[in-house]
């Protein structure tokens, strides 16, 4: 059995839930949000703390990139990410690519290497047809 399975309180199942239903890969602010619809006591601290026990136990993912806000992903399907570089706007990479292997990988300063991603960069359709309009 699983951390999760043995502690999953009822406002860690709705935030859960609430992360499954997207694809917009939220931050803890905008799934709050979503949360608070259907438990309207809970607090933003809350949501917080539940988003990184669930990262923590490998039931959702945290992404972050240097100077961005973090995001969360509940789709646990391997797959990569693309992030738009003028929104910010993230999207699902569904041909996963292998990760480079961190096996015997040894850095100056760091005891342990544990894992690695890929994540693309790229300008997402919106701000594309934005920059096309505004003559950019």
């Amino acid at each position: 059995m699983s951390q999760t399975q043995t502690r999953m309180t009822r406002q860690r199942a709705v935030i859960l839930e609430e992360l499954r239903k997207t694809t917009s890969h939220p931050t803890a602010d905008e799934l709050y949000g979503k949360v608070r619809e259907r438990l309207p006591r809970i607090s933003l601290g809350t949501v917080y703390r539940n988003l990184d026990f669930l990262a923590d136990s490998g039931e959702i993912r945290r992404l972050e990139a240097a100077g961005t806000t973090k995001r969360f992903d509940g789709n646990m399907v391997d797959h990569q990410h693309v992030r738009c570089l003028c929104c910010g706007r993230i999207g699902d990479v569904m041909s996963p690519l292998p990760a480079p292997s961190v096996a015997g990988m040894h850095v100056p300063g760091f005891v342990e290497i544990r894992c690695s991603r890929i994540e693309f960069d790229g300008i997402c359709d919106q701000c594309a047809a934005a920059r096309s309009v505004s003559g950019d």
